[in-house]
């Protein structure tokens, strides 16, 4: 099924101050987490086209508790929304250069921060379904949108009880493919602050560098680390790149403790396990969550929250470690299990009519 484009646009406002610490039971608004965490991974890309208002759109009126999205800057300094610091010749193509000549034209292979909003939008990247997820609709067309837009969209919806957790796409291992960290947080900042939807936002980075920059510029905003294990580099010499000046070594290795010295660090999201798309019935398939993670997050005030998991027996394995929430490219199969588990499931929102 083919379906149509439609762009929403906010408009952006400068962004203000940071404010002061939180109370214990409440970070920016946000109440002590009731329910299990739902995340759409990109908007849910197992069912649409990824990162499009469409995917987001459909998403919310599925019912799911959280909007998991990526980030990056562009050379114009916009915040778009897309997974792949690289333009990805799997997922875009190039149509035509946005001024006759354009040296960087062809677009594909080239890195976001040296492209421009407007060099961007040329993209055609809905041509094609993603291989390897049969059941995704297509958005015939799809251009970038920026994170403004999904705002707007979450505004137009009246979905005030839906978290957008908003990852921070900074390549610490390789800083020259994105924008600075400095330059790239401050700019996610101010979108956030100007969407005046901050009470409903988590912010999300495997760079912890990046989420301690963040805490600078807004201490009462909750922040989650991610880590694929491989970014600890534990029993390797020195400080990952990836930890902010953390080595993990000096905490064990252990991803919990080395994760809750970050500051304003509410969750972790951690990899399920290994290999990243295996499930629990395959014969080299390894958990990296375990219930002493879950245990000792718990016992810290952390929620656990793994990523990306569509495999409804991995996930029920792990809903029995006592996970929070889950990461998933197909949240209409987590609510199957959630409804069968006898959870709470979260609200699903309509659009508000257009006058």
């Amino acid at each position: 099924m083919i379906l149509r484009t439609a762009v929403l646009v906010a408009v952006l406002v400068a962004g203000g101050t940071a404010q002061p610490a939180a109370a214990a039971d409440q970070v920016a608004g946000h109440p002590a987490r009731a329910g299990f965490d739902l995340q759409a991974h990109r908007g849910g890309l197992g069912l649409t086209t990824e990162e499009s208002l469409e995917g987001f759109a459909k998403a919310l009126r599925l019912g799911v508790s959280t909007l998991e999205l990526d980030t990056h800057v562009t050379k114009d300094e916009k915040v778009v929304v897309n997974h792949d610091r690289q333009v990805s010749a799997v997922k875009c193509r190039d149509t035509a250069p946005v001024t006759p000549g354009d040296t960087l034209f062809p677009y594909v292979g080239k890195y976001l921060k040296d492209l421009t909003l407007a060099q961007l939008k040329t993209l055609d990247c809905g041509y094609r379904q993603l291989p390897g997820f049969p059941e995704q609709e297509v958005v015939a067309g799809f251009r970038m949108v920026e994170l403004k837009d999904v705002f707007a969209l979450v505004r137009r919806y009246r979905a005030s009880g839906v978290t957008l957790n908003i990852e921070t796409k900074v390549e610490a291992g390789a800083p020259e493919q994105t924008q600075p960290r400095e330059l790239f947080v401050r700019r996610v900042y101010q979108e956030i602050r100007a969407s005046g939807l901050e009470r409903q936002v988590t912010v999300q980075s495997f760079d912890w560098g990046a989420l301690m920059l963040m805490h600078r510029f807004a201490p009462r905003w909750p922040l989650v680390a991610l880590t694929n294990y491989d970014s600890l580099q534990v029993g390797k010499p020195g400080a990952s790149p990836w930890l902010g000046g953390l080595d993990a070594d000096d905490f064990g290795g252990d991803f919990v403790r080395v994760a809750a010295a970050v500051p304003g660090v509410r969750a972790l999201s951690p990899v399920y396990g290994f290999p990243q798309n295996g499930t629990v019935g395959d014969p080299d398939f390894r958990f990296y969550v375990s219930p002493a993670m879950v245990r000792d997050a718990h016992a810290r005030g952390l929620e656990v929250i793994p990523w990306t998991c569509d495999d409804p027996a991995t996930i029920g394995a792990l809903m029995d470690m006592g996970i929070d929430g889950i990461i998933t490219d197909y949240p209409d199969r987590v609510r199957r299990i959630m409804a069968e588990r006898g959870m709470r499931l979260p609200r699903s929102y309509g659009p508000r009519p257009r006058r």
